[in-house]
């Protein structure tokens, strides 16, 4: 591959940071000034974390490509490198031409200066003109919907006004690459689908987006090419439905349960936060491998932290395929004597019954979230919550019956079926 066909071209690009450990922890000032004055020598530990181990790819101009991978997978360190924003410990990067970014809240923009000031700075750091950014302007600040707070200096906006402004001026001054983390999770339902239309409407015009996101049903949608990382290392890149499937059948091997003992890193906000959310197999046992001929169980543990909500806490899930496709949502309205219950602060199990012969086999990721509705509001978010296949037993009795090749379709329901002589 020629490059001119390239937009990024990676060699070899690692990417090491150092714990440093203290081999005793002093629980006052006065301990630990005490014990520096008894052995003034001593050392702590230190270790060294490779958060990216080298990693080379290329991608071509025009690619819209997803970067997949749980967390800690090293997917934004990868980011922030193209980005600039951090250097890498060795490695070689080429980037063929303007990189705009939207990494985390608060990256790219000077807090003291106005939304004004802020998209002439980044304009100008892009390398364009005055002139090319006021051809823009107005529809930044229209996408951006700040109007009103545009002379108002960005250190008071909101993190949603704040990820709306970025967005839009990322995604406006006409980047040759464009970088989005999922950092559009701060912002409203309605804004994510319109920086999704907005993402969808930049690759189609010939310019290379990256986008890093844990919701395979988005990055099925906008993307034509995926990259899988794993622990620092690429696992596989290819198209994207390849490496969908790759990373769900990957992860799905130690994914049926997922805990979160300290609530103050858990998914949620100050009303709800996610405890556990595990896939039990018909014996009430957590299972990787539930049969497709038995009901399963999703299981959703959260905590509710107030007792003063004006709306009741709701939990959904949804039930998403190989392909990205979200073959159903559901949620504990469905129970309306729970639903419309009083309700009081404290730990919160809800569980959805799946019923036998609706999957079937492949690998199926499940979204959970904590939600309050009218208005909408999601607490507590966390996208392939859990993973698990549905396998069939050669034993049981289902819709495939004598069928031995694969099953066509995204559902398999054991249907009836009527049939007589008529004549």
């Amino acid at each position: 591959m020629s490059s001119s066909d390239l937009a990024i071209s990676v060699r070899g690009l690692s990417k090491a940071y150092t714990i440093t450990h203290e081999q005793n922890k002093h629980s006052t000032l006065a301990e630990a000034l005490l014990a520096r004055a008894r052995n003034p020598l001593r050392r702590s530990r230190k270790d060294t974390f490779w958060a990216l181990q080298d990693i080379s790819l290329d991608i071509k101009k025009g690619d819209v490509v997803g970067i997949v991978g749980r967390n800690g997978a090293g997917k934004s360190t990868f980011l922030k490198i193209l980005s600039r924003i951090t250097e890498p410990t060795s490695g070689e990067i080429e980037l063929y031409g303007r990189v705009g970014s939207l990494l985390e809240v608060g990256t790219g923009f000077h807090p003291e200066l106005t939304g004004r000031e802020n998209i002439f700075l980044n304009g100008a750091i892009l390398g364009m003109s005055k002139a090319e950014i006021r051809t823009q302007f107005d529809a930044i600040v229209d996408f951006a919907e700040i109007e009103k707070f545009l002379d108002t200096p960005v250190k008071r906006y909101s993190s949603g006004m704040y990820v709306r402004l970025a967005f839009a001026v990322a995604a406006h001054l006409s980047p040759e690459i464009l970088i989005v983390d999922e950092v559009l999770a701060v912002g409203d339902v309605t804004f994510q689908k319109k920086c999704l239309a907005k993402m969808e409407s930049v690759g189609a015009s010939g310019r290379t987006v990256l986008f890093v996101s844990h919701s395979m049903p988005t990055i099925s949608r906008l993307c034509t090419a995926g990259v899988f990382l794993s622990a620092g290392k690429v696992q596989h890149v290819g198209e994207v439905g390849q490496v969908t499937r790759m990373y769900l059948h990957y992860e799905g091997q130690k994914a049926s349960e997922r805990l979160w003992n300290d609530s103050r890193t858990a998914p949620g906000d100050v009303c709800a936060r996610l405890r556990a959310v595990r896939v039990l197999d018909q014996s009430e046992r957590c299972a990787d491998h539930v049969s497709i001929g038995e009901s399963s169980t999703i299981e959703v543990e959260y905590e509710q932290l107030r007792s003063d909500l004006s709306r009741p806490l709701t939990v959904s899930i949804h039930v998403i395929n190989e392909a990205g496709i979200t073959l159903f949502a559901s949620n504990d309205f469905n129970n309306m004597g729970w639903y419309t219950a009083p309700r009081k602060s404290g730990t919160v199990r809800a569980r959805c019954i799946i019923p036998p012969n609706l999957l079937t086999e492949g690998t199926y990721a499940v979204l959970v979230a904590v939600c309050s509705y009218n208005p909408n509001v999601i607490h507590a978010i966390e996208r392939d919550a859990v993973v698990f296949q549905a396998v069939e037993s050669e034993t049981q009795v289902g819709a495939r019956a004598e069928y031995g090749g694969d099953w066509p379709g995204v559902i398999r329901p054991f249907l009836v079926w009527e049939a007589a002589y008529v004549s």
